[in-house]
């Protein structure tokens, strides 16, 4: 079961409204949850507090076990699934995060996690298509486990920290190499648009009480490119939630990306960079799997 983003595709209205969604059936928030207006997003369920999203999970089922083709309950076939948090306040990415990753790029280790953003512009649902620039050609893929913050916070503890989290979902943080190498600052080759596929949804943190327990297995046109454990992250979720909030206030809906273990595409001989046709997959056990083809820009040779 997961929260999630939708909308009706092929309609004018492009605004994404929350649902919960359980064995590819959906029941919208708004039925379940009386918030302010006649919709609801995810970012004001996840401001809502764990009670009245564990409630809405627990309506769901009871629903969906009574009449699953009950009116109001949506197929997952007939809908678009959008990123799980359209409008987050912001989009942490965690860099050097597994040692394999360092090592194959030839970067040092950290004592602190690195960090950098991406924004708005670059979610996108998790079939949504991830659109190549014009600005580069060597487009590589990055599968990892993404937190979602479900408590406003500031200066939590370590042992605390996994309090605020909501939940969990996959991201796919997709970067344009060689506009990320130029400069030290990497955020110029990760912020481009379609650039962070995420999904399916996000599953609650009650149902994943360990997160550094979890299989990542990333593909490219069905292939296996990334796979590895979380237990093998240099900074847990924890350290990581606790680290960030050292230095800012973390807001329910806000994304963290933990970062990409070895395998990425610039390291591959020859380098295996996204091309216009390719697929890219990302699979955590627990949450799902994200699928998103590759188109090239109009007019591309």
């Amino acid at each position: 079961m997961q929260l999630v983003s939708y909308r009706f595709p092929g309609g004018s209205d492009e605004r994404w409204r929350a649902g919960v969604e359980h064995g590819g059936h959906v029941v919208d928030a708004a039925s379940l949850w009386q918030g302010e207006g006649r919709e609801v997003t995810v970012k004001q369920v996840l401001a809502a507090g764990s009670a009245t999203i564990a409630s809405m999970f627990q309506q769901t089922r009871t629903i969906l076990e009574a009449e699953p083709e009950a009116a109001g309950v949506l197929q997952v076939a007939a809908i678009e699934l959008g990123p799980p948090v359209p409008d987050p306040d912001k989009i942490i990415c965690i860099g050097l995060n597994y040692a394999s990753h360092a090592n194959e790029a030839g970067l040092d280790l950290t004592e602190v996690p690195v960090f950098f953003t991406k924004f708005r512009n670059s979610l996108i649902g998790p079939t949504s298509l991830i659109r190549l620039p014009r600005v580069s050609q060597q487009i590589d893929y990055e599968g990892e486990l993404a937190v979602v913050i479900g408590a406003r916070c500031k200066e939590v503890s370590e042992q605390e920290a996994l309090r605020v989290v909501a939940g969990y979902s996959i991201m796919n943080d997709v970067s344009a190499r060689d506009v990320q190498l130029r400069t030290s600052q990497w955020t110029a080759g990760k912020a481009l648009d379609t650039f962070a596929p995420m999904g399916p949804g996000i599953v609650l943190a009650a149902a994943l009480p360990n997160p550094q327990t979890l299989l990542l297995t990333t593909r490219v046109n069905g292939q296996i490119v990334q796979q590895a454990n979380t237990a093998t992250m240099l900074f847990s979720v924890a350290t990581i939630i606790a680290y960030l909030s050292s230095l800012m206030t973390l807001e329910p809906g806000d994304i963290i990306a933990t970062g990409t273990p070895a395998g990425v595409g610039f390291k591959h001989t020859p380098p295996l960079y996204l091309r216009d046709g390719d697929v890219a997959e990302v699979e955590i056990e627990g949450i799902g799997h994200i699928r998103n083809p590759v188109v090239g820009y109009a007019g591309k040779p």
